[in-house]
């Protein structure tokens, strides 16, 4: 009887001695020494042009009737009075009415690079704002106005920066296109037909930079130092419907089967039964870059996935937001619709979820694991809209060429790999490019990230002058 105790006794020191071995040789990579250039520009200009981009009230819509056109126009012409000598340096090609590409002629036109941004925005309900949303004004060192985060800051930053490099004389090595949509916010076709163009031009690409992660604090547990987020790769996304029908009636003797009621049900087990945690690729890397800089504690955890999976797992799910949504398909319940009448039983229930499809998901399983936990032939269940998940982007020296500007210009940030859990035009050159990445070049606060698509977007007005910094540096290198 001793005997097996002390074999037991010994598989668990064995098993402890592991795990704590394990955990201390998790230890972060080694910054590299990097050598930081003075960035000099007109910190005045770069706010103008910033609020001059920002007064174009240009709010998209899937009903292109809805929108105001002249906005639109008016947005284009600032461009070619703000930056004239990006417009005299680059062929402008007319490929779609809803976007703007450019191209820059370099040295060598073997390898390309594509920088993008967008110029549409998401409506703003002027009511709950403290200032016209479309009228910027600077406010404690913030400036406050639709889209001066997403993302005519970088569009005004990408500008800027090939403005003032190109007066200087400056000639990239390689051809840099110039990828700028004008209905980004509503799914639109202009991005797909610039990666038609770059298809059927037979042009090889070499990487993509549009937005994506940003430079954050609190992302992961037990890191104190701010993580700059670079996504290679991102979520697919569906707008499921649920329907469910009846022959309606009076309200007065409802009946057992009410469309509501059978979607209600069906509502309460997806959320009930959350998708199981599957860790892509893209969070792998970042689970490692991130948790080697955490503390001892989380440490062990992270550094013994094998182990302790199932405790990331329980905490993902308590946690909630990004950290839950990097590791598993999420499930939003966001449309409802039912009778026009209160005193009337519908004769069609309606209810529409909007999905983000992990990595190693597909539109097709999808379907198929919801209606195994709905388990109701009575309600139905399609797609309305939607696409699978991206291609996961090579990490490379074009990835350490987007690191080291970020490095250049935030000060004491660790550089990690993630998955992207929103949708970006950039998803649709994942097909001819294997290195395409996403990130906002900015530092944001809780709050300023909060107020993304929301009241009151704003930013601080040094995250802008180094969004300048960071393109200046980035350009400089390609």
């Amino acid at each position: 009887m001793m005997e097996i105790i002390y074999v037991v006794l010994a598989v668990i020191a064995l098993f402890i001695t592991v795990i704590l071995l394990r955990a201390i040789n998790f230890k972060p990579t080694q910054q590299l020494n990097i050598q930081k250039e003075d960035i000099f520009f007109d910190k005045k200009v770069v706010i103008e042009n910033l609020c001059s981009l920002i007064r174009c009230k240009t709010v998209s819509n899937k009903d292109k009737s809805k929108e105001d056109k002249q906005e639109f126009v008016k947005l284009k012409n600032l461009i070619t009075t703000l930056y004239p000598n990006f417009i005299l340096n680059c062929e402008k090609i007319d490929v779609d009415d809803n976007g703007l590409l450019y191209k820059l002629k370099g040295k060598n036109s073997d390898l390309c690079v594509v920088l993008m941004s967008h110029y549409d925005v998401v409506p703003a309900d002027a009511k709950n704002w403290i200032i016209n949303p479309f009228s910027p004004e600077i406010i404690d060192n913030k400036l406050f106005g639709r889209g001066v985060i997403d993302t005519k800051l970088t569009l005004n930053a990408i500008l800027y920066s090939m403005e003032l490099l190109l007066k200087e004389g400056f000639i990239p090595n390689n051809d840099i296109y110039f990828a700028f949509s004008g209905e980004e916010e509503v799914n639109g076709e202009f991005s797909k037909k610039v990666v038609d163009y770059f298809k059927n031009s037979e042009i090889k690409i070499n990487f993509v930079l549009d937005e994506g992660g940003a430079v954050v604090n609190g992302v992961f547990p037990g890191v104190k130092q701010p993580c700059a987020l670079v996504g290679i790769a991102e979520k697919g996304f569906a707008n499921v419907s649920f329907t469910a029908v009846s022959n309606g009636g009076h309200a007065s003797a409802p009946k057992i089967n009410n469309p509501i009621k059978l979607l209600s049900k069906a509502c309460l087990k997806v959320e009930n039964k959350p998708f199981k945690m599957k860790m892509s690729l893209p969070c792998k890397y970042m689970f490692d870059n991130l948790a080697r800089n955490s503390n001892f504690f989380y440490k062990i955890i992270f550094a013994n996935l094998w182990c302790f999976g199932p405790i990331i797992d329980i905490f993902a799910k308590k946690k909630g937001g990004d950290f839950n949504a990097s590791l598993r398909t999420t499930v939003a319940f966001t449309q409802l619709k039912a009778s026009s009448s209160p005193n009337v039983l519908p004769t069609r229930a309606e209810m529409i979820a909007n999905v983000r499809l992990n990595s190693n998901e597909t539109l097709d399983s999808l379907i198929r694991d919801l209606k195994s936990k709905v388990k109701d032939d009575n309600v139905k269940i399609e797609i309305v809209e939607g696409y699978n998940p991206s291609a996961v982007s090579v990490i490379d020296d074009n990835y350490n060429l987007i690191s080291n500007s970020i490095n250049e210009t935030f000060d004491n940030v660790i550089i990690s790999p993630y998955l992207m859990v929103q949708c970006s035009d950039s998803r649709n050159y994942h097909q001819i490019c294997s290195n395409v990445y996403k990130f906002s070049a900015c530092d944001l606060t809780s709050e300023e990230r909060k107020s993304i698509h929301a009241n009151n977007e704003s930013l601080r007005l040094e995250a802008i002058y180094r969004s300048i910094e960071f393109y200046i540096r980035l350009i400089k290198k390609l």
